[in-house]
């Protein structure tokens, strides 16, 4: 249960920041604002949150009237925002743009982290300039060890899906070059034509599906805010 009366302030914000600050919840609201629901989802949003301290917050976020757990639609539960949970989206959303706007950059790239880089490209990726056809995209990052090397998204009559092995179908383009330079235009701290250009991504396969690249990537939804800092 949320430790209520730890700031022994009447003040709004006070009793907002017993609930929202503890340590991991802006980012598991970061995943409910982003379609996750389910335990398994929200653990690869936050994939260095260990299980029991991600159900400990879930429980906490219940209590506090922020989400609800239901049925699901097969089997165990899952998690839905209530009236309070999407009322905090703007904050939720104002502390990303802040963060984009005046976090060096240097130090964003600091913390790479291959999972959820290619999680959040699979949930924001726009399969609408991609062919009509079952597609698959290879992602490879050669400096990262063999387990952690090679990602592949396969879009398919608009669903997304990302495998971490090889699911034996046809690559219809290949992506490869460093972690760092992915994240960065990921980020909207650089675009697709500078690294190619730069030499530091290299693409291989359908020329339309290249050329559209920056198009269909799915880029951070803060990308495109303007940045106060290098």
């Amino acid at each position: 249960m949320p430790e209520h009366g730890i700031y022994g302030q009447f003040c709004p914000i006070s009793m907002a920041s017993e609930v929202l600050c503890t340590r991991w919840t802006m980012l598991i609201l970061r995943e409910f604002l982003c379609g996750s629901t389910r335990f398994n989802d929200l653990r690869r949003g936050v994939p260095r949150m260990s299980p029991t301290l991600l159900s400990k917050r879930l429980r906490d976020l219940e209590e506090a009237g922020i989400i609800q757990s239901v049925p699901g639609p097969h089997r165990g539960t899952e998690y839905n925002l209530t009236a309070a949970g999407e009322d905090l989206r703007p904050l939720v959303m104002a502390v990303g743009t802040w963060g984009h706007k005046w976090i060096e950059s240097r130090l964003s790239l600091k913390n790479l982290d291959p999972s959820l880089l290619m999680w959040d490209m699979r949930r924001n990726l726009d399969p609408r300039p991609l062919p009509r056809h079952r597609c698959t995209i290879q992602f490879q990052y050669p400096e990262l060890a063999a387990a952690n090397q090679n990602w592949w998204l396969v879009i398919d009559k608009g669903a997304v899906d990302l495998c971490r092995i090889d699911p034996g179908f046809e690559v219809d383009l290949l992506v490869r070059g460093p972690l760092r330079n992915m994240t960065a235009v990921w980020m909207g701290l650089s675009d697709i034509r500078t690294e190619l250009a730069a030499g530091h991504l290299e693409v291989d396969g359908d020329p339309a599906i290249a050329r559209a690249m920056q198009t269909w990537l799915g880029l951070s939804p803060f990308a495109r805010e303007e940045r106060r800092v290098a």
